[in-house]
C-alpha cells in the first residue's frame, strides 16, 4: 500500500484534507503528521496550510521541516495547498516581510487596497469563493475539464516571472498563477479538498502521480 503524508505543523484543515485524499483514493495510506521520518518515508507528500506566513514559518522552523520539505521537493511528490503553496515560495508581503523556503522562484503578494474591478467596483479581499482556473498542461489536471471552477480563500497571491512554472491561472481581477509547477512540484492556491468533484479528482491525480 501506497503512503501520503500530511504535514502537520499546526496550520491546516488537516482534518478536510485527510478525509479528501482517503476519498480520493481509498487505498492509499494516509498519515497526518509532523515526524520527519515518517514524512521522508511517505511515497507522497502533501503541504497544507491557512493562516498567517510568519506564524508558518516559525513552526516549520520550531518543528525542524524546513530541510524536510526542502529534501522532499527533490525526491518525491509534493503537493502544496494554499498557505502551503505560498511557503514554497521565495518570501511574502505578508507581516511586512516574510522569508519563506525558496523553493519555487516567486513572490507571494498582497491584493491591492483598495482592488478594483474593470468598472471600479471595490472586490472584497480576501478573494473567497469558486473561481475559473485556466489550465498549462500538467498530469494532475487529467480528467478535469479547462476553465474548472475551484474554491478560494486567500488575501495574498503569487507573483513568478518564469511562465514555465506557472500550471494555472485564474482573475482577480486580473490573471495570477494559481498554480505552480516544477518537476516533481506541484502547488495551487485553491483548496481541492473543498472543490468537489474537479477537487477529488486532482488529489486522485496526485495520488497516482510519479513525478514526472
Amino acid at each position: 500500500m501506497s503512503t501520503v503524508a500530511v504535514i502537520d505543523y499546526g496550520m491546516g484543515n488537516l482534518h478536510s484534507i485527510s478525509k479528501a485524499l482517503q476519498h480520493a483514493a481509498p487505498d492509499v495510506e494516509v498519515v497526518v503528521t509532523s515526524d520527519a521520518e515518517t514524512i521522508l518515508k511517505a511515497d507522497r507528500v502533501v503541504f497544507p496550510g491557512v493562516g498567517a506566513m510568519r506564524d508558518c514559518m516559525k513552526a516549520l522552523h520550531d518543528l525542524n521541516l524546513v530541510d524536510v520539505i526542502k529534501q522532499v521537493a527533490e525526491t518525491k511528490p509534493l503537493l502544496g495547498i494554499c498557505l502551503g503553496m505560498q511557503a514554497l515560495l521565495i518570501d511574502s508581503q505578508e507581516n511586512g516581510h516574510t522569508d519563506c523556503l525558496g523553493i519555487l522562484d516567486g513572490h507571494v503578494l498582497k491584493f491591492a487596497d483598495p482592488l478594483l474591478d474593470e468598472n471600479g467596483e471595490i472586490l472584497k479581499v480576501p478573494h473567497m469563493g469558486w473561481n475559473q482556473v485556466k489550465q498549462h498542461a500538467h498530469p494532475l489536471w487529467r480528467g478535469i475539464p479547462d476553465e474548472s471552477r475551484f474554491y478560494f480563500v486567500h488575501s495574498y497571491y503569487t507573483a513568478v516571472q518564469n511562465e514555465a512554472l506557472i500550471a494555472g491561472t485564474s482573475d482577480y481581477p486580473n490573471a495570477f498563477a494559481c498554480a505552480l509547477m516544477k518537476n516533481n512540484v506541484f502547488a495551487v492556491q485553491f483548496h481541492p479538498e473543498k472543490s468537489q468533484t474537479v477537487g477529488l479528482q486532482l488529489l486522485a491525480n496526485f495520488l497516482n502521480w510519479n513525478g514526472a
